[in-house]
């Protein structure tokens, strides 16, 4: 399981946004997000967590369990990772991307086998 550094990074690049645009939209010095992204800070604040939830389009509640504030629920459907809610968020997909998408999960899928 990737760290929560490690899926704000993701979530961020999924986005295409760099550090400074970030911390242009939120307030927040690219410094912090930097740590934040290479794990050297491991809880942020739940203030700012509001404010990348806005940002990326991810649900706060599941930023808040990636930190650790809040204990996981099971989820039957829907994003299981901030990834995977980063990309369940994209509204911009073209039709091409969407199905390269699927097949490259189709694939993965069929070596579990």
């Amino acid at each position: 399981m990737k760290t929560l550094g490690q899926q704000l990074r993701i979530a961020r690049e999924l986005k295409k946004y760099s550090l400074r645009q970030v911390e242009i939209e939120t307030s927040v010095s690219n410094a912090y997000l930097s740590q934040l992204e290479n794990d050297k800070i491991k809880k942020p604040s739940p203030q700012f967590l509001g404010k990348l939830s806005a940002l990326y389009g991810l649900d706060y509640e599941a930023l808040m369990e990636a930190a650790g504030y809040i204990s996981p629920k099971p989820r039957e459907t829907g994003p299981k990772s901030l990834a995977g809610a980063t990309l369940w968020s994209q509204n911009d997909l073209t039709v091409r991307e969407e199905e390269t998408m699927l097949d490259y999960l189709r694939f993965i899928r069929s070596e579990k086998k």
